[in-house]
């Protein structure tokens, strides 16, 4: 059976529906499961009446700021927030780690009949990179614990806006923004240990090169020039790579700095 999971970062749900083109994509790409990131909302606020999606948030304690929600055809089994209190990492996630990093609305897990489902919105480390060494030392490990204790009970997929472009070819600038946020060896080696520990980039999978990408700069004419980078991403445990049959970046779908991905499963 084939379902379709969406991932965007709509970078404010109500204004990204109120120019209309979250409920175009909708009915566009009939995903089954929709993942959210940066909602920037409560669900009280929320102006979505999606009919026949369950629904789950988790919003930040800070109002308009950060948040993730899923939306699903498939009731899931069981759907938790946050990253867990105990994780097998070398630095122990606290609370008051990265600005309350679990009251941030960040990290959103559904569990499904035939996998684990999670949304992610990775903390950026600041333009002067302030937040650089927590975020390598502790956000990434932590979250990457996190999936791979998932892993090791049921095949994972994971998606979201994870603030990284892995390669050069995931920007459109590469020599332009070596060593700046985004683009760090630190950020960089998080996500290559996310490859290490078996977990599969899908847009790869399908697509090589550059020039394709899901960020943009509001400044400039990025967008139309298409000087973006790729940092929204779906990964999947090496148990599901084989019922991948579609990864795509849709481009065209405005509303946001960013643009939905979407991968396809034949379970």
């Amino acid at each position: 059976m084939p379902i379709t999971l969406a991932s965007w970062n709509v970078n404010g749900i109500r204004a990204c529906h109120g120019k209309g083109h979250f409920d175009t994509f909708l009915a566009e790409v009939k995903p089954d499961i929709v993942c959210l990131q940066e909602t920037k909302a409560q669900q009280e606020q929320s102006p979505l009446t999606l009919e026949g999606y369950h629904e789950f948030w988790n919003s930040a304690d800070k109002p308009g700021y950060s948040g993730t929600a899923i939306f699903s055809r498939i009731k899931p089994l069981a759907v938790t927030a946050g990253l867990p209190k105990r994780l097998e990492t070398k630095h122990e996630l606290h609370d008051d780690d990265f600005g309350n990093t679990n009251n941030e609305g960040r990290v959103l897990t559904a569990e499904f009949e035939d996998f684990y489902l999670v949304t992610c919105y990775t903390p950026n480390v600041k333009d002067d990179l302030s937040r650089l060494a927590v975020r390598h030392e502790k956000w990434d490990p932590a979250f990457l614990a996190h999936v791979k204790a998932l892993a090791k009970k049921k095949p994972v997929a994971f998606c979201g806006d994870l603030n990284v472009a892995h390669t050069e070819d995931d920007l459109a600038r590469p020599k332009q923004n070596v060593g700046k946020a985004g683009f760090t060896d630190e950020e960089r080696d998080g996500f290559r240990a996310m490859l290490a520990a078996g977990f599969v980039d899908t847009f790869r999978l399908f697509t090589q090169g550059n020039g394709r990408y899901t960020w943009w700069s509001y400044r400039g004419g990025a967008r139309s020039n298409n000087v973006g980078w790729r940092i929204d991403y779906f990964l999947v445990s090496e148990d599901l790579v084989d019922k991948v049959v579609a990864a795509e970046i849709h481009d065209q779908t405005l509303g946001s700095d960013h643009c939905p991905v979407s991968i396809t499963l034949n379970l």
